[in-house]
């Protein structure tokens, strides 16, 4: 069998992602305390959406069928969100989180990413999955490993129909591990990460994130990677139905995005549109009036280590200019809010910047 009729041959599998809380509006005590030079909280589920979303993303690219338990920005009630897990006879659920300890009002020294496992009929199952997916964790990021541990009580662990895990990638109360909730490359890694420790559970080949694994499509396709792409371009705010058939809609979807991105608009998805769209490195040089994926990947990255670049919106503005400026000076760098090779072999890092 070769490695496309293996991919497709993961259909038979139905992966469910949960994110806890909500965003819009927040919900409340769900936070970090106030960010030194942000001068603002960060909200649980900035972390818990987007890490949610990476998985997913992982899962489709590895040919598996994904339900999206909570796709709304508003927080959803563990009862409705059981029920519309339950009705889908999932393979298997992750759920995303992030921990806290104290009062939630200050920083302390509390560290470490958990994974859950629930009672009931497949708390055997569940554990298995919650062992595979700290494993990877802690062997693929730098979060220090606290332990598996079950827990009764929690609707999104017992009360399903399917081997169900939850993860607390961090502490909220911790300033270092608060920073990477709006790392992209943290929130990517540990998405990635439990995508892996996934197929391993399920004892199949695991497809990295990387280019070469993302082959050219175009109108007319349907399978796993369009709904890929039709998946990440929604969640870029392009408003198209995840269906799986890459149709004129996501034709001309396509066409808007590279056309925004600086990228031939010919609606076909190759290496360079692919590398857009999942960010990947080498970087552009970016400098003011740019804008695009890889400005707002920028911004996100300034706003990981404390340097308030405004709106991550993907427009390289005077705010993030200053904050890139600041930055550069902060590291020695030549400090002319252009971001170019020696900025972003700092910048990319996972970590660091102001405390």
């Amino acid at each position: 069998m070769t490695k496309k009729e293996d991919i497709l041959a993961n259909d038979i599998y139905f992966i469910g992602g949960n994110d806890e809380h909500g965003v819009d509006p927040p919900t409340q005590g769900k936070r970090t305390p106030v960010m030194p030079y942000l001068d603002r909280p960060i909200y649980e589920n900035q972390f818990n959406r987007p890490a949610k979303n990476k998985f997913l993303e992982g899962c489709l690219r590895n040919g598996f069928r994904v339900f999206d338990v909570k796709p709304e920005f508003t927080d959803a009630p563990i009862a409705t969100r059981v029920a519309r897990i339950n009705r889908q006879r999932l393979t298997l659920l992750v759920t995303f989180a992030y921990n806290a300890f104290g009062t939630g009002t200050t920083f302390n020294s509390a560290s470490g990413v958990t994974t859950y496992f629930g009672t009931g009929a497949y708390a055997a199952r569940s554990r298995e999955l919650a062992e595979e997916i700290y494993e990877s964790l802690v062997t693929g990021t730098e979060q220090r490993g606290r332990g598996v541990q079950q827990l009764s009580g929690i609707g999104v662990l017992s009360s399903v129909n399917c081997p169900s895990a939850l993860i607390e990638a961090g502490f909220m109360t911790n300033l270092a591990e608060a920073k990477l909730m709006l790392d992209w490359d943290f929130i990517t890694e540990v998405g990635e990460e439990t995508c892996r420790a996934v197929c391993r559970y399920l004892d199949v080949p695991y497809l990295p994130r990387t280019l070469s694994n993302h082959p050219t499509i175009r109108e007319g396709e349907r399978g796993s990677f369009a709904t890929l792409l039709q998946f990440i371009l929604q969640n870029y705010g392009y408003g198209l139905d995840v269906d799986g058939i890459f149709g004129a809609n996501t034709a001309a979807a396509v066409r808007r995005y590279q056309q925004a991105n600086g990228l031939v608009a010919d609606g076909i998805v190759g290496p360079a549109t692919w590398k857009a769209l999942l960010f990947l490195p080498p970087y552009p040089t970016l400098r003011r009036g740019d804008r695009g994926t890889y400005v707002a990947y920028m911004q996100s990255k300034l706003e990981s280590k404390l340097y308030p670049a405004g709106e991550i919106d993907g427009i390289f503005g005077s705010k993030t200019q200053i904050a890139l400026t600041a930055f550069q000076a902060d590291n020695r760098l030549t400090a002319d809010g252009i971001a170019g090779p020696a900025t972003w072999a700092i910048l990319s890092q996972i970590g660091g910047g102001r405390s």
